[in-house]
């Protein structure tokens, strides 16, 4: 597809900016949750449940986004994705104090569920966008997508401060009402002025397209569900609990405070992430690599994550003095190394597909990465409770060794198609 370079750039410049706003919609909402359900008396594996369902309606999502995209068209597919992330925030402030945990947990897993299958619309057709709108050659591809990742998850970060913040200043339905009335305003404006540029639907697709038979997309896939199984084992409850236990006494001012300073740490982790990622083309100097020299820096880098994670998990089990920020700084040097491998892996998916089947190779890639998101949501709550601090860093190191494994193989693989 040849879109006008003008017409792509407004087209990418506006994907972007709904992106960006449903991200911190999507971040203040994980924070809210979390820190919400953790006050009411929740254990590690229950706030773990809250996730699953957001993490598995992911994984359906984008299987089938993919073809929804090349069957509707990409801005359809956007829109619903804003959508319903406002239906789940207008259905999240339904939540009665007096119900059960157990009803509790159904209800909140079932709108988590609802909000999975919006972030991921609105992933897939961002991303696949990028695909489509991107200049040709002088490695502009891997800048913009860099710049469209880096930049979500910055703004991402973002939404984890503002979630933690809203919860603290004006509590959780309050905050809620505040985000759905926001996101509805991006979505009205967003509707306006999208430019044309990305592609309409078109009829008599196959749903079975969806399936790659290129063993580049497969296997790359599979290391990035075992690079996001590897961050969000320690990510989504394991960290946040621990510091929890770290910086609150039990009183409702201690309470408050470490409502801020964990937001805060997760926002700055975030957003530190999303700027590496961004900076990842000059950093690696890729950007006119050829794709099997962008596989090797891919490997390696993965090799350093496995060593990152791993000496947290000894230094955890050792508890030596000034653990706390030990850990700190560990997890911010796993961030560096991890944005690195993000970065790779979100360019070389690009690379590998072609504009025929872009929306249907991202579907499927991304299918991988939430069933490591899930596997990570999974592995979190249990490996915390098990093991504690030291199970859950140990878990996210072998997840993380599997991915080298499999990236190794990966760049191994002849392929027969480049830059």
């Amino acid at each position: 597809m040849n879109v006008p370079a003008q017409n792509g750039l407004k087209a990418y410049t506006a994907v972007t900016a709904a992106y960006w706003a449903f991200m911190l919609a999507d971040g203040a909402l994980r924070m809210l949750v979390l820190l919400h359900f953790h006050t009411l008396g929740f254990s590690p594996i229950q706030l773990a449940y809250l996730f699953v369902l957001y993490e598995v309606m992911g994984i359906v999502t984008n299987l089938s986004a993919g073809w929804l995209a090349a069957r509707y068209g990409l801005t359809s597919t956007l829109y619903a994705g804003l959508v319903l992330q406002i239906v789940a925030l207008i259905l999240l402030i339904q939540l009665d104090p007096g119900w059960s945990i157990a009803a509790s947990v159904v209800f909140v897993m079932g709108v988590q569920g609802l909000s999975g299958v919006a972030k991921d619309l609105a992933k897939m057709s961002s991303k696949s966008a990028v695909k489509l709108l991107a200049p040709k050659g002088d490695g502009t591809l891997f800048r913009w997508v860099a710049l469209l990742t880096g930049s979500k998850n910055a703004v991402k970060g973002l939404g984890f401060l503002l979630g933690a913040g809203l919860l603290g200043v004006v509590g959780f339905t309050a905050a809620l009402t505040f985000m759905a009335s926001v996101l509805c305003l991006i979505l009205v404006a967003t509707f306006v002025f999208m430019p044309p540029g990305l592609p309409a639907g078109v009829k008599g697709i196959k749903f079975s397209a969806v399936f790659s038979n290129d063993p580049n997309i497969n296997r790359l896939s599979l290391a990035r569900m075992f690079l996001f199984g590897a961050r969000d084992t320690w990510f989504v409850v394991g960290i946040p609990i621990f510091f929890y236990s770290v910086l609150s006494d039990g009183s409702e001012e201690s309470a408050r405070t470490a409502f801020f300073l964990i937001g805060s740490f997760m926002a700055l982790w975030i957003i530190s992430y999303g700027a590496i990622q961004a900076a990842a083309p000059k950093l690696l100097k890729t950007s006119t690599q050829s794709i099997d020299a962008t596989l090797a820096t891919a490997a390696r880098w993965i090799a350093a994550l496995v060593a990152v994670t791993a000496s947290l998990s000894i230094a955890a089990w050792f508890e030596p003095p000034g653990l706390f920020p030990i850990i700190v700084i560990g997890l911010v040097l796993f961030g560096l190394v991890f944005a690195l491998n993000s970065a790779l892996h979100s360019y070389l998916i690009l690379a590998f597909t072609s504009a025929e089947r872009v929306t249907m190779d991202v579907g499927f890639y991304y299918m991988a990465n939430a069933a490591g998101r899930l596997i990570g949501t999974l592995l979190s709550g249990v490996s915390y409770q098990i093991g504690g601090l030291p199970g859950c860093l140990g878990m996210a190191a072998l997840l993380a060794f599997f991915g080298w494994i499999t990236t190794r193989t990966l760049a191994r693989t002849p392929r027969a198609v480049g830059h």
